[in-house]
C-alpha cells in the first residue's frame, strides 16, 4: 500500500464489528474457527461502494464481546488464526483497501494475562502496578481486592497508563500489528479517558514507523483539539454532527445540523475544527441504526447526502448501506448482527454514487464550508476549494421545493451529469438532493 500521509481525508470508511459480522458466539468458548475470512467474500460489495479503509471493532481474544481483551497479540479463536486476519488484510490490501484496528487500550478484560496473575500472586504480582488495585478492599466478584473498572463496569479492568511497563507493552503489541498484518491505522477506544502521554508516545511510535499511519481517537464530548492535534491523533469521531444528522431530520429542523458544521468548520475566524478532517457517521456499533431512528424513512437518501458533502471523512456500519435495522434498547447483539451477504438495493446504490462524487471532488474532500441557503427544510451547502465549487442542496420533505438565494452560474449536475444555469434559485423533488460543481 501507498502509505502517502493524509490517505484518510478522502477515504469512505466502512466499520465492521467482527464478532458480530461473522456470527461467532457471544462468550469466548475456546473453539478456534477461522470465521473471520468471511470478510474478504464481501471485498468486491467494499468495492462497488467506494471504500477506501474497513475499520475493524475489536479482533483479538477477549472474554466477550472484544473490548475486555484477554491477549493483544492473538486474534480471537471465535475468529480465526492470526494468519487468517493476516490473509484477509492482504485481500483487501490487493483491492486498494487500507485496514483500521480497534486499539482499546483504557482497559482488559478479567482474563487479560496480567489480571490474572495479580489475582493469583497479590501483593507479589510484578503485575500489580499495570492496574489500580486496593488489595484492602474487595469486589462484586469476591477476589479480595478492589480494583478499578471502566465507568463502573468491573469485568473491564482499568489499565494504568501512567506505568511505563504497560506503555511498552501496548506499543510492543501496536508493532507486532503492523508488521504482521500491515495494518494502516488504529481507532482508539474511549480516547477522551486516555492519558495525554500515552498518546504522545503512542502517535511517536505508529508515525515513526509509518508517517502515513492514521490515528482516530473515539471522542463524544469536550474540545477534540484536546486529543486531536500535531502531538497526538490525527482526527476524532464527530458526535456533536451524528446527533445533528437524524435529529434535523427527525423534527424537520436543519438548522441543528446546519449550525453545527458552521460551529466546527463555518468561514468566521473562531469556528473550532477549520481545516480539519473528523470521522462523520449515521450509525455505529453503539448506537440505534439510522434505519431504526430515522422517522420519515425516505429521509435517508438526503441524508446521506448530507453526509458525504459535509466536511469530514464518511463512515458507514455495516448492514447500513442497505438499510438494516437495529435498536440500542434491544441491547448490543441486536445492533452487531451477523448478515449472510451484503444486499444491493436503491440505497446500496445512492451511497455507491455519492461515494464516487466525493472521491473525484477536491471541494467535497477538503474545501471550506459555508451555509449558502437554509430553511427548515431546505438546504444548500456550498464545500470550496482552490479549482472547484460544489453545492449540495437537499429536500427534508415530501413536497417539490423552490430554493432562492445567492444561486447563480452555470453548473454541472453531478448526479446526473446535465449542465444547469442557476438564475437565483433552483427546484428540487420531494426528498430530492442536488450536487451542483460550479463552472
Amino acid at each position: 500500500m501507498d502509505n502517502q500521509s493524509g490517505w484518510q481525508n478522502s477515504a469512505l470508511f466502512y466499520q465492521i464489528y467482527p464478532l458480530g459480522f461473522c456470527g461467532a458466539p457471544e462468550h469466548n468458548d475456546g473453539v478456534t474457527v477461522p470465521r473471520i475470512r468471511k470478510v474478504a467474500q464481501w471485498a468486491e460489495h467494499l468495492e462497488k461502494l467506494g471504500v477506501g479503509a474497513v475499520y475493524f471493532s475489536p479482533i483479538f481474544q477477549s472474554d466477550a464481546h472484544g473490548y475486555d481483551t484477554r491477549d493483544f497479540t492473538r486474534v480471537d479463536c471465535r475468529l480465526g488464526e492470526n494468519s487468517d486476519f493476516a490473509w484477509v488484510c492482504q485481500v483487501l490490501h490487493d483491492r486498494g483497501i487500507r485496514v483500521v484496528l480497534d486499539g482499546v487500550f483504557n482497559h482488559v478484560g478479567r482474563g487479560f494475562w496480567a489480571f490474572q496473575d495479580v489475582l493469583e500472586q497479590r501483593e507479589s504480582s510484578p503485575y500489580r502496578d499495570w492496574f489500580f488495585v486496593n488489595f484492602g478492599g474487595n469486589n462484586g466478584y469476591n477476589d479480595g481486592l478492589w480494583y478499578e473498572g471502566w465507568e463502573g463496569h468491573f469485568e473491564l479492568v482499568k489499565l494504568n497508563l501512567k506505568n511505563p511497563a504497560v506503555v511498552d507493552y501496548l506499543l510492543d503489541c501496536v508493532g507486532r500489528w503492523m508488521e504482521e498484518f500491515g495494518i494502516d491505522g488504529l481507532r482508539l477506544d474511549v480516547a477522551y479517558l486516555l492519558d495525554e502521554g500515552f498518546l504522545c508516545r503512542l502517535h511517536d511510535f505508529c508515525k515513526g514507523k509509518d508517517p502515513g499511519f492514521f490515528l482516530l481517537g473515539e471522542m463524544i464530548h469536550g474540545d477534540y483539539r484536546r486529543v486531536m492535534n500535531p502531538r497526538m491523533l490525527d482526527s476524532v469521531t464527530n458526535y456533536e454532527c451524528y446527533k445533528g444528522l437524524y435529529s434535523a431530520f427527525n423534527s424537520m429542523n436543519l438548522f441543528e445540523i446546519a449550525h453545527s458544521l458552521a460551529r466546527q468548520f463555518g468561514p468566521e475566524p473562531w469556528t473550532l475544527y477549520k481545516g480539519e478532517h473528523l470521522l462523520c457517521f449515521a450509525d455505529n456499533h453503539d448506537v440505534t441504526r439510522i434505519w431504526s431512528i430515522l422517522n420519515d424513512k425516505k429521509q435517508i437518501f438526503p441524508l446521506y447526502a448530507v453526509l458525504f458533502g459535509m466536511p469530514g471523512i464518511p463512515c458507514l456500519y455495516y448492514g447500513s448501506e442497505w438499510g438494516a435495522p437495529g435498536e440500542k434498547h434491544q441491547g448490543d447483539p441486536a445492533l452487531r448482527p451477523c448478515f449472510q451477504a451484503p444486499v444491493e438495493n436503491e440505497l446500496t446504490r445512492w451511497i455507491g454514487v455519492l461515494a464516487r462524487i466525493k472521491a473525484h471532488s477536491p471541494a467535497l474532500q477538503n474545501g471550506d464550508f459555508t451555509n449558502v441557503v437554509l430553511q427548515n427544510r431546505h438546504w444548500v451547502m456550498r464545500r470550496r476549494a482552490e479549482g472547484e465549487t460544489v453545492l449540495v442542496a437537499v429536500n427534508a420533505e415530501d413536497q417539490p421545493c423552490t430554493l432562492r438565494g445567492d444561486l447563480h452560474g452555470s453548473a454541472r449536475e453531478l448526479l446526473t451529469g446535465e449542465t444547469v444555469t442557476l438564475a437565483g434559485s433552483l427546484e428540487l423533488p420531494p426528498y430530492g438532493t442536488q450536487i451542483l460543481r460550479m463552472e
